[in-house]
């Protein structure tokens, strides 16, 4: 049990939970109980909020580079994924990697006489792929946005002092781009840990699969709806704040990258 939940089934909590009204056609007070419950399975949201972005911001920076550089082989495979992965719901994305993974693994066992045990891959996993792959897709036109209004004349100048790309990259082009694209790609890990929801379906049992199993045991649906409800709404709240401190920190104030940044973005994909 987390020292969140720990502390909401204290005492106080419960005393609190007596000072509630308790309807029968609506319970406010049933709103309030399946928190803690709820918020057991809190991590695992954070897991796959947190995997799906970490994992889809490197694949969105390759995605970027492979496009802006037109990288043979590369650049229609990535142009493929990218249109196919904006172009369908999460929902089937997400049901496409939990049966497809198996499929791919039972073909390589055969194949090479592997003996992956599918079994054993916990459902998170495909999750993780899912948004991953999701996430990708859409930061990758933030990441290359904001790559493209880094100044040319800082990149010249870096070459000239004998940088290679790679230096180039990680010493004056990412810096410059992140400070830019931070702000849209907060945005994107709010709406990634509200599609965190959709996990249930893959059988990963987080806030929302959780608040469906309590609801189930006394049929207060609305009233367990509400619950998960107000807790993506404070840890999206949280995640907005983080953003602002982060954007303050990198110190974003350049008018003209931003508008740079927003001229590339609306050039589409």
């Amino acid at each position: 049990m987390t020292l969140t939940t720990f502390a909401l089934a204290a005492d106080w909590y419960e005393q609190f939970l007596k000072l509630i009204p308790d309807g029968k056609l609506f319970s406010l007070r049933a709103v309030f109980d399946a928190i803690p419950g709820i918020l057991q399975n809190l991590p695992v949201t954070l897991l796959l909020t947190l995997g799906g972005a970490f994992f889809g911001i490197i694949l969105a920076m390759i995605f970027a580079i492979v496009k802006i550089n037109r990288i043979k082989i590369l650049y229609p495979i990535q142009a493929f994924f990218v249109s196919f992965l904006r172009g369908t719901p999460l929902l089937v994305q997400l049901m496409l990697t939990y049966f497809g993974i198996p499929l791919l693994l039972k073909a390589i066992n055969q194949q090479y006489g592997t003996s992956f045990n599918i079994n054993e891959i916990p459902a998170s996993i495909f999750a993780i792929v899912a948004f991953a792959f999701n996430e990708a897709a859409y930061a990758s036109e933030t990441i290359r946005a904001a790559i493209l209004s880094v100044d040319p004349g800082e990149i010249e100048a870096a070459r000239s002092l004998g940088m290679t790309n790679r230096q180039v990259y990680l010493r004056v082009i990412i810096p410059n781009a992140a400070v830019v694209a931070t702000p849209s790609l907060i945005n994107s890990l709010i709406g990634l840990t509200k599609g965190t929801s959709l996990a249930f379906s893959a059988g990963v049992v987080e806030v929302f699969a959780k608040a469906q199993a309590i609801a189930g045991s006394d049929y207060r649906y609305f009233e367990r709806f509400i619950s998960v409800s107000l807790i993506y709404w404070a840890v999206n709240i949280i995640i907005e704040q983080i953003g602002r401190v982060i954007e303050k920190a990198m110190d974003i104030k350049d008018p003209d990258k931003i508008e740079a940044f927003r001229q590339a973005e609306e050039e589409g994909i």
